[in-house]
């Protein structure tokens, strides 16, 4: 077992069945009095009970978290958030509610403590995705780091196979492109590997029995994992590609890293390909890109961004939105290259370099 102390810096990360009703001891431990429950809609029954459960240290609860955290979202949670005086949020769900309670931190002096019921890693990253006007961007401060993080399996053993699926495949996307990335070191190699092993040995293991807790905390680690090294090195086209169809097409956030990935693989295995073996030879395939692509096939995981209702005449706009101001990329991006990429990802064929 990775030893998390030498990855968890100044956050306070904890695993286990049940944590979800310790609030009050980590509440305290932050020394914070009103706590704002921050969830989607959908979710709104469990901020109810969250803020039932820390009676008198709830502030309320605010359940209109959205995907890729609109301007304007935060803009009616921040002027709740000053109303009930709340000197800290309470996250409860994915990367929707993860990302507002830290664009509300980013606005407020807050502390934050984050209760994920997905495997997608904001919780242990200091960067925030923001739409508006249509355009997804991400910023990178300390502050947006939370405080505190909470992996209690039994909040993702109901979660639906498909989503289980997706999301952890977004959060694998974080690993693969750390092992490519410009700023890596021995160690964020070991993590992202770390992630990827846990990932492929627990999700097969909780598709097949949703309610196996050990799994779920198995596939929680290998989260944890793959959101801490997202925070520690740069990604790269795969990240400017989902962002770009997320922010500009509204397309699903984990869905779309989902089908993304092995096509972005093959786009850049030809440049970095000894980083990449390490990862494909944990998967059984000496080609990384059809390494994921088969792993995901085998989970049954979405293979066609047409499937997700972006349509073939959006392809040309969406590769020239993602060649624009490029991430750094181990491979020179090319909008040739990415429309290829793209439509290949759109049909749903197997990935090609």
């Amino acid at each position: 077992m990775l030893d998390l102390s030498q990855f968890a810096d100044d956050q306070t990360v904890a695993f286990g069945i049940g944590l979800r009703k310790d609030l009050a001891f980590h509440v305290d431990a932050l020394r914070k009095e009103r706590v704002l429950v921050l969830t989607t809609p959908q979710q709104s029954d469990l901020g109810l009970g969250l803020a039932e459960q820390l009676g008198a240290k709830a502030a309320g609860i605010f359940s209109k978290a959205v995907m890729h955290t609109p301007v304007e979202v935060t803009a009616e949670a921040l002027a709740h958030l000053q109303s009930v005086k709340a000197d800290c949020v309470l996250s409860a769900g994915g990367g929707s509610t993860i990302g507002l309670g830290k664009a509300l931190a980013l606005r407020s002096d807050l502390s934050q403590i984050a209760l994920p019921t997905t495997y997608a890693g904001s919780e242990c990253t200091p960067i925030l995705g923001q739409t508006e006007n249509g355009i997804k961007t991400t910023l990178k401060d300390p502050k947006l780091r939370p405080d505190t993080v909470l992996y209690d399996p039994e909040l993702v053993a109901t979660l639906p196979a498909a989503m289980t699926v997706t999301s952890a495949l977004n959060a694998m996307a974080h690993a693969v492109e750390a092992l490519y990335a410009q700023d890596r070191t021995p160690a964020s190699d070991e993590l992202a590997l770390f992630g990827l092993k846990s990932f492929k040995d627990g999700l097969p293991k909780v598709v097949a029995t949703p309610g196996d807790l050990a799994a779920r905390e198995e596939t929680q680690r290998g989260a944890w994992a793959c959101g801490t090294v997202l925070g520690r090195v740069g990604m790269a086209l795969h990240h400017k590609l989902c962002h770009t169809l997320g922010g500009s097409f509204d397309l699903p956030h984990a869905e779309t890293h989902a089908i993304v990935l092995p096509h972005a693989v093959a786009y850049n295995a030809t440049a970095v390909p000894d980083l990449l073996a390490p990862a494909a030879e944990l998967f059984g395939h000496s080609n990384p890109a059809l390494a994921f692509w088969y792993f995901a096939k085998s989970v049954n995981a979405p293979t066609a961004l047409k499937s997700l209702g972006l349509k073939e005449s959006d392809l040309d706009r969406a590769a020239d939105l993602a060649t624009k101001n490029p991430y750094w990329n181990p491979r020179d991006i090319s909008l040739n290259g990415v429309r290829n990429l793209l439509q290949r990802a759109w049909s749903g064929e197997a990935p090609q370099p």
